[in-house]
């Protein structure tokens, strides 16, 4: 007799319920300690209560979505005021537009469309990578929907409708779009440039960059790599997919639960997060205001996580981690063959960390291999040195060395911008 599986899903939502009073208490506390009226406020044991009170709350605590908050870029040298915008929505994705207050001389800049990864974080996680490209770009970027806050009737997202979203997107910016994908996008985003340039399609994308994804994971296979192949699809399907529970809009849809992917992560890094808290802890108790914005700033992003669809999480888990479908050229989209010796139109850089732990080096580089139909001065591969998986699109290296590069690539390719340069070359010569 098979056992009756524990309603884990209703479990975490009775935890935060029950321990709602209890933060409500440990809020009170800490405004209580640190009002300056409260002579505890200038002790050790008051400062000590209103750290203890805080670290409780923020462990305990559910986080919503974070904001972009991108109000303002820098546009030759000059402060532009920035506007979001959602300019295409269907049931799981929102699409963003950042649009810039842009004086009326200013040339066109190239369209950019960024693919946010749909992993258990939200877009938000991709904040520095917009703030980087936007002085020198225009920025889409995909608004992945929490699957728990889609309902039942709204239907399934699989991988073949990520790569359908992704082909409307391209379809909604038209001609000359430039596409990054960022770390799981990359297997989709490669097959939705197939199948445009098989199609002949006049909208496929200038140019791809592909950042940290898992093209091929046979290669320099990682911890995550290893652990996927060795359970099997029945085990992910049987121990982490679960109902969403009531009250929630998407009740009873089959998700796999942003809460157990957190706690994949945290697990693999345990000991730098237990410390990261403790330090935290240790600066509020001596006033380090700076250092502890710091942590809050990081993990309110890296602590708010969202569901994904039962039928997308198993078919990316076969597909790019047991099946190597892609790399073997066997992908199938909408029962069709995914070929990628097809993509001859649409440029590509492809972009690893040296010590990425996530997505091993030599996986996203196999996308060169794999589109053998592209000519040489149409693709290109850059390893940065001294990055791991984040820093491959976030952080002081992204911003001076990776992001630079990306740039030159995009305008290499933009077809207006070679337009351009073709037509003053005339003028110059007559």
């Amino acid at each position: 007799m098979s056992a009756i599986p524990l309603p884990v899903y209703q479990l975490y939502e009775w935890n935060h319920a029950i321990l709602s009073p209890w933060r409500a208490v440990a809020d009170a506390t800490r405004v209580f300690m640190q009002n300056p009226v409260n002579p505890l406020s200038q002790t050790p044991l008051g400062r000590g209560m209103a750290a203890a009170a805080e670290l409780f709350e923020r462990t305990t605590r559910r986080y919503g979505k974070p904001e972009f908050g991108l109000l303002e870029t820098m546009v030759d040298g000059q402060a532009t005021s920035v506007h979001e915008k959602t300019v295409w929505h269907r049931p799981f994705c929102n699409l963003i537009h950042f649009e810039r207050m842009l004086p009326a001389a200013h040339k066109k800049d190239p369209k950019v469309l960024i693919i946010a990864p749909m992993s258990g974080h939200y877009a938000t996680l991709l904040r520095g990578t917009v703030e980087t490209m936007l002085p020198d770009h225009d920025i889409y970027i995909t608004d992945w929907i929490d699957a728990r806050l889609v309902p039942v009737q709204e239907g399934e997202f699989s991988l073949d409708d990520y790569i359908e979203y992704v082909i409307e997107m391209l379809h909604y910016l038209g001609p000359n779009t430039h596409v990054m994908a960022v770390c799981q996008p990359s297997v989709p985003v490669l097959a939705a440039v197939a199948v445009m340039n098989e199609d002949g399609d006049p909208r496929a994308p200038a140019s791809m960059t592909l950042m940290g994804g898992p093209i091929d994971t046979r290669i320099s296979p990682t911890a995550v790599n290893d652990y996927a192949e060795s359970k099997g699809i029945a085990w992910f399907k049987n121990n982490v997919v679960m109902a969403v529970p009531f009250p929630h809009a998407g009740f009873g849809r089959r998700v796999y639960p942003g809460f157990l992917q957190l706690s994949g992560f945290m697990g693999m890094n345990l000991d730098r997060h237990v410390t990261a808290h403790q330090d935290f802890y240790s600066h509020l108790i001596v006033g380090d205001g700076d250092s502890a914005e710091k942590h809050r700033d990081f993990y309110d992003e890296y602590l708010a996580v969202m569901d994904l669809t039962e039928e997308f999480y198993l078919q990316t888990v076969q597909v790019v981690f047991i099946d190597h479908s892609l790399a073997k050229g066997t992908l199938t989209y909408r029962e069709r063959l995914v070929d990628c010796t097809k993509i001859i139109n649409t440029a590509m850089l492809t972009v690893e960390g040296e010590k990425d732990d996530i997505t091993g080096t030599g996986q996203t580089e196999a996308a060169h291999t794999i589109c053998a139909g592209l000519s040489d001065d149409m693709k290109v591969h850059y390893e940065q040195p001294g990055v791991g998986h984040y820093g491959v699109f976030n952080g002081s290296r992204f911003r001076s060395e990776i992001a630079p590069r990306i740039g030159d690539f995009i305008r290499t390719h933009d077809q207006d911008l070679n337009l351009i340069a073709s037509k003053a070359k005339k003028t110059k010569k007559v």
